[in-house]
This record gives structure tokens, sequence and C-alpha cells, in this order.
């Protein structure tokens, strides 16, 4: 997506070296030129939520810091590069909000009496969740044991398991579904032998 500004790609290559080199007038020139994409993209995701300037201000300020450390390999992709970094903020920010909406609910249920569980149910849960580490374990590759276990128990971020696995997004997307499938047999077998 374009966000209005020039498609000048010497002049995005040259704006993006003057930021890595301290310019902060070309951090001004930044924010200036993308100043009204970014916004209509926050603005058009969030439905115009509140929170939508704190999205604006945050979307610049990671957008600088990563161009600062060279995180920005292809300067002409400048523009794309911002509008990932708003779309996931956006993102982000409506996890959070459901996370909290869950937390609210949570708290109104807390406050009625549970029924604990029973043995059996408990006896049951540890089983289940045995077999699954043992399921996890016996997948023949490492890759694939780390990537589930990281990713569905750990629950790490997906940008840091790629980082330390070596993955684009979509890259990870594939080995993650290969490996969800690899489980989904060894799972199968084991259920079966019980």
């Amino acid at each position: 997506m374009d966000l209005g500004a020039a498609s000048d790609t010497s002049g995005v290559a040259d704006l993006v070296s003057r930021i890595m080199d301290g310019d902060q007038q070309a951090e001004a020139e930044l924010v200036e030129r993308y100043s009204r994409g970014v916004a209509s993209i926050i603005r058009r995701e969030t439905g115009g939520a509140s929170a939508a300037d704190d999205l604006y201000q945050e979307t610049f300020r990671i957008a600088l810091e990563k161009i600062r450390r060279g995180d920005l390999r292809e300067p002409e992709k400048l523009s794309g590069f911002l509008c990932g970094i708003a779309h996931n903020l956006v993102i982000d920010y409506f996890r959070r909000a459901a996370r909290q909406d869950g937390l609210i609910e949570i708290d109104e249920a807390a406050s009625q009496p549970l029924a604990a569980p029973s043995q059996l149910d408990e006896l049951l849960q540890k089983e289940k969740a045995a077999l699954v580490r043992q399921v996890i374990n016996e997948l023949p590759s490492d890759r694939d044991r780390q990537i589930l276990f990281r990713f569905y128990i750990a629950e790490e971020e997906k940008e840091v398991i790629c980082a330390d696995l070596g993955l684009t997004g979509v890259h990870f997307n594939r080995v993650l579904h290969r490996a969800r499938e690899r489980y989904r047999e060894l799972y199968e077998k084991a259920i079966g032998k019980r």
C-alpha cells in the first residue's frame, strides 16, 4: 500500500540513510511525508477509536527506532514498512482490549462459587497433558518440537520465535502447519494405542 508519499526511491533511500546517520531533520521529514497515510490507516482500522492518536505516535516511534538500528533492509519499501507497523499496532491494541474484556468477565465470574473438579477430571487432565508432552518430545525434528512448544505452550510471540529460528513470517506459518500435522499424526497413533 502506498501511503501517498512520492515514489522517488532514491529520495526515500536518502531519507532512510540520513535517519540512520542521526539526522533529526530527516526524522521530521519522514513524519511529515507519511503522516496523513499512517493516520488514515489507523483511523480506518480502529474505526476512530480513542487510542488512534497513541497508535499514530507509537507507529513513528517504533519506525524511527527500527530505521536507526538498520532493521529496514530495503529502504524503497519504507511505505510498506510503516503500513505494517501501524497495522500490527492496531491488531495488538484490539488483542489487549479483548484480553482486558476477558479479564473483566473473569473477575465477574470469580465472584460466583466454582465447582471443584472431581478427582477423575483432574486425573484425566493430567494424563492428557502428559500425553501432549510425550507426543511433542517424540517428534523427530527439533525445530518442530521447539516451534510447537514455544508457540502453543510457552506462548512466545511469533516474531521472537522467527528471530531465534531464522524464519520469515510466511516460512514460520508453513513450518508451524507442518509441525502441527506431524504432531496430529503422532497424537492419533498414541490415542489409538490406549
